[in-house]
Parts: C-alpha cells; sequence; structure tokens
C-alpha cells in the first residue's frame, strides 16, 4: 500500500489507465467503479475515518491517471456518492460497493442499447465512415448488420496509436465488410459515404463533441458533403463540470508517441494532442442509452441522468 492506504491493485489498475494499456471510456469507466469496489471490500477494519482516508487517496489515485477522462470522474463520483453520509464503516463498504455494481451494470448495457436505436439510422446499402475505436459506434453498426442490413465500413487508421486496426479486426469478426484508409484521406472518401459514426470521449454542456484528434475535421468534411455526423455516447461521458464553466482539458502526450527525437533536427518541436473539440453546429445528434438527443439538450442530460449533485460536486473540484 502507499502512504494513503491505497491496495496495489488500484495503483495498477490506475498506472494501466495512464499508460492507455486500459483504454476507451466505458473501459475506463468500469475499471475504476471495479477498482473502487475492490478497495472498500478488501478493507476489512472497523475504522471508519481509515475507510473514508483509503478511498479518497484511491479517488485521487484514478482521477489523477487520466484527469481529462469525463467518463472516469463520472465514475468514480457514482461510485462514491452518498459516501459521506455513511456512520457506520459496514455501512460504507456497503454502499460502494453497491454503487460500483450499479454503474458497472448499467454501463455495460448501455452500448447494447444505443446499438439498438442507432441501428435504425442505418439502412442496407449504407457506406459509413467511423473514427478512432468505438465501441459504442460499432455496436450501432453491428446491430444493423444483426437485423440483415447489407452495410459496408470506411474505418480511419487514427494515429499515433493507431486504434483504427481494432475497428477493423472488430468489423471483421463480425463479418462486416471494412476498409482501413488513411487519416488524411477522409475528405477524399466523403464522396462515398452515406453516413458518419463517432463515439466520444466527453460531452459538454454545450453539446460540443471532446474526442479523439482528428474528429472535428471529419465534422467538417462530413458538413460539407451534406452527409449526416452522429455521435454515439453514453450519458456517463456528458461533463457535469463544463456546466460551471470548466473547459475540458486537451491533453497532450509524449512526442515519442508519433516520432524518434533523434530523427529531427535540432529545434525542432512535436505537438501530440489526444482529443480535439466539435462545435455542437456540426454535430446532427447523440444516440445515448435513453434515445437520440440533439447536442443542444445536453445540459438537460446532465441534470437529468447525473443529477444537480454532479455538478455542485464538479463544482468543488
Amino acid at each position: 500500500m502507499d502512504t494513503d492506504g491505497v491496495t496495489l491493485g488500484l495503483i495498477e489498475i490506475a498506472d494501466s489507465i495512464k499508460s492507455m494499456e486500459i483504454r476507451g471510456a466505458g473501459l475506463i469507466a468500469r475499471s475504476a467503479a471495479e477498482a473502487l469496489r475492490q478497495q472498500a471490500q478488501e478493507y476489512q477494519g472497523d475504522d471508519l475515518a481509515e475507510l473514508h482516508r483509503r478511498l479518497e487517496g484511491s479517488r485521487r489515485s484514478l482521477i489523477s491517471s487520466r484527469p481529462t477522462a469525463i467518463s472516469l470522474w463520472n465514475a468514480v463520483q457514482a461510485t462514491l456518492r452518498g459516501s459521506s453520509k455513511a456512520t457506520e464503516t459496514e455501512e460504507l463498504r456497503a454502499l460502494v460497493i453497491s454503487n460500483a455494481d450499479r454503474f458497472i451494470e448499467r454501463s455495460s448495457k448501455a452500448v447494447e442499447i444505443i446499438g439498438r436505436i442507432g441501428s435504425k439510422r442505418l439502412k442496407s446499402g449504407m457506406a459509413v465512415l467511423t473514427h478512432c475505436n468505438s465501441k459504442a459506434a460499432l455496436g450501432v453498426i453491428k446491430a444493423a448488420h444483426a437485423d440483415g442490413k447489407d452495410i459496408s465500413v470506411y474505418a480511419t487508421e487514427s494515429r499515433p496509436w493507431r486504434q483504427g486496426l481494432l475497428t477493423v479486426r472488430d468489423l471483421s469478426a463480425a463479418q462486416i465488410p471494412s476498409t482501413l484508409i488513411i487519416d488524411s484521406a477522409v475528405r477524399w472518401i466523403m464522396k462515398e459515404v452515406d453516413i458518419v459514426l463517432v463515439g466520444a470521449d466527453t460531452i459538454c454542456s454545450n453539446g460540443a463533441l471532446i474526442n479523439k484528434i482528428g474528429t472535428s475535421q471529419v465534422a467538417l468534411a462530413a458538413e460539407e458533403a451534406r452527409v449526416p455526423f452522429i455521435v454515439c455516447a453514453e450519458t456517463y461521458k456528458f461533463s457535469p463540470k463544463t456546466v460551471m464553466g470548466e473547459l475540458v482539458e486537451i491533453e497532450e502526450r509524449d512526442a515519442r508517441e508519433i516520432v524518434d527525437p533523434r530523427e529531427l533536427p535540432a529545434g525542432v518541436k512535436v505537438r501530440n494532442p489526444v482529443f480535439d473539440s466539435t462545435p455542437a453546429e456540426h454535430i446532427d445528434s447523440i444516440v445515448t442509452e435513453i434515445g437520440v438527443v440533439s447536442p443542444y439538450a445536453a445540459y438537460e442530460v446532465i441534470v437529468r441522468e447525473l443529477g444537480q449533485e454532479s455538478i455542485f460536486e464538479a463544482n468543488e473540484g
């Protein structure tokens, strides 16, 4: 354990999230909830203050692993919701375990529900373009395929981590025809595309989408070609933090993910942003587990699904 009483298992999960061994907003969120549940289960003492201390240390470790991932923040908040009101150790332990189980179950079902809802937007013969590797977006495509619709997919390579390879492997396993393209070919291929489906890292209260770098360029190319641009996102990806004016920090990662610095001339800098922002006006709709909503309804989704309490918690940091 570290000085905050955080278990080795939780530290390993936090490190895996930070290093992107655990990646994808949904998996990150469920891993965080599971880690907090284990932390509560493994403490066998009867000191309420000590369990609070350990859970707080765990919260800090997890949040700091990917501070820009709102799915992680929402998962942690949902798992610890009401914990400050617990008056006994066993009550606190049971509450955290119950909250974690509820979050994991609901988030696991969300992709399936989104798939069923979103598949209604696809018709046989359509060509779909997707960017990066979104379980929610792929869920829509797979659901349409399962319904007997003849769907083909263009998948961007999604540099520098090349998540597009994961996408085409997943599609191939489901026997869905797919074509891998380089990121810079998006505008060129858009003339052959009928609809764009992407996932989300974060949905802001003003309806803006924070997602894999390059998403905003895909949206602009789609708008120019009058191709619908649809976001597939679970409600725990909506950010209560942005209600209070907080801007989403665009994470930048190590330049060595792109190029070996030894290959560069002296003085040349490298920028490696993970995400970009797509304004609401470039988004046709957002498919969630509660239905298809306008990006301009993001605030209502936050209040209804995450609760007014989440907004206050976000404002308190």
